[in-house]
């Protein structure tokens, strides 16, 4: 057997590096010692007067949760493959002689951001440096939501009626162990999607309505560069239109137009728009049993080339993140989509700068 050499894991990265390592190219084109403020001051960490193991870098540790983001692991296997797989190592800045965190560390780390609120600062924290860059929020905002999945509850109807009235189970009440397992603030809705064509070829007239658990995560993109903006976590029994007056609208961009579907239709929120200088292009609904007005037909339909766009980005996160909540209670789910929207981000920004490089 030949006798390894002492550069042998050099060559290995610069082959990784060839073919076009993603992990390198976050590196190269994302300053992440921006959000070390932010992290620091969510995490609290003690100066190390009283001794004791020092705590990982907090930006090494944010690395491995863009790759456990960018992955959809779970805290074992991100464990297992920055332990297996040389770019996992490289990209945190771990070398193979060094201590990587264990399952738990990347979970406490993680929980402490949660408990601490930080998602959002350190999403803000990275719009900003897209701003920076050039990429300011232009020509109009899309919004739009989409369902998050999690581990589906088994509750009986007693349980699911206190749960419904913001009360704990009485039985739940002295199992601890049993209450931090039960998601209370998930809901079943009705997902609509399109039906599927019958074996003798005809189509049903009505949608199929498909019972989903989970969360919900709203977005605002900007029209030009399809970076979201803004956001929100939420029950997936949710309104979406309800969000639109909460915050979702991004008052920076300095197109005053609004695209979004039916779902967003509403007096209140018309009002809402006018009142803060927004320009409507909404969706019209048809009107209740009565044929849809050409004209409206074709006012939508242009509407729906441009709205379309933001579908691309549930897509982009949905085949290559795998967007999917874990863990249980909004304040964790909020977490998780933060960070596949801060993810999304950075994988966006990737691909504007090598447009930018290119032309």
């Amino acid at each position: 057997m030949k006798q390894p050499g002492f550069f042998d894991v050099e060559e290995r990265l610069s082959r990784l590096s060839g073919p076009g390592d993603q992990l390198e190219a976050f590196s190269r084109t994302v300053d992440f010692e921006v959000f070390r403020p932010d992290l620091e001051k969510a995490l609290s960490y003690s100066d190390g007067s009283k001794g004791g193991r020092p705590p990982f870098d907090p930006v090494l540790m944010f690395r491995i949760l863009v790759i456990q983001t960018l992955n959809n692991l779970s805290d074992e296997r991100t464990e297992y493959l920055i332990n297996d797989r040389l770019s996992f190592m490289r990209f945190p800045g771990l070398g193979l002689s060094g201590r990587v965190p264990d399952a738990k560390t990347v979970w406490l780390f993680r929980e402490r951001l949660t408990q601490a609120g930080a998602i959002e600062r350190l999403f803000d924290r990275f719009d900003a440096t897209l701003r920076n860059a050039g990429y300011l929020p232009m020509s109009g905002q899309i919004l739009d939501a989409t369902l998050v999945a999690a581990p589906k509850q088994r509750n009986t109807n007693a349980e699911k009626e206190d749960i419904r009235a913001g009360q704990i189970p009485q039985d739940w009440q002295d199992k601890p162990s049993k209450l931090s397992h039960k998601d209370r603030h998930a809901r079943w809705t009705l997902k609509f999607t399109k039906a599927k064509r019958q074996e003798n070829g005809t189509i049903p007239s009505t949608d199929l309505a498909i019972p989903f658990f989970g969360y919900k995560s709203h977005i605002s993109i900007d029209r030009k560069f399809r970076l979201i903006r803004k956001w929100k976590a939420t029950d997936a029994a949710a309104s979406d239109g309800a969000r639109l007056r909460e915050g979702l609208l991004d008052k920076t961009n300095m197109a005053s137009t609004v695209w979004a579907d039916t779902a967003y239709r509403s007096k209140a929120n018309e009002d809402f728009m006018e009142k803060h200088g927004f320009v409507s292009k909404v969706h019209r609904k048809k009107p209740h049993l009565k044929p849809m007005p050409r004209h409206i037909q074709r006012s939508n339909a242009g509407k729906s080339v441009i709205r379309s766009r933001v579908e691309h980005v549930f897509a982009d996160q949905k085949s290559q993140t795998g967007l999917f909540v874990r863990t249980v209670g909004i304040t964790r789910a909020t977490m998780r989509v933060g960070l596949a929207n801060i993810v999304y981000n950075m994988r966006r920004f990737l691909l504007l700068e090598r447009i930018n490089a290119a032309a």
